[in-house]
């Protein structure tokens, strides 16, 4: 049976995003079947700019994971 699993994070700390995904697929007898994800633009600003990707006037953007997987 396919089921999704949603991960979600800032911009500001893709290593741990990156972490908590291969974490759970470590621990999850799983079939991954596809990886997709996006970022886009959050709402309210942070004071954590020095860590962004794009440095600039933008607060640092949200970002989705989702594993499509079967087990």
């Amino acid at each position: 049976m396919h089921q999704i699993k949603i991960f979600k994070g800032l911009e500001t700390d893709l290593t741990g995003v990156e972490q908590q995904v291969n974490a759970w697929l470590a621990q999850n007898s799983v079939k991954v079947i596809n990886i997709f994800g996006n970022m886009s633009p959050q709402s309210c600003p942070t004071d954590d700019k020095n860590a962004m990707i794009a440095k600039g006037v933008f607060v640092p953007s949200d970002i989705v994971l989702i594993v499509h997987y079967e087990r």
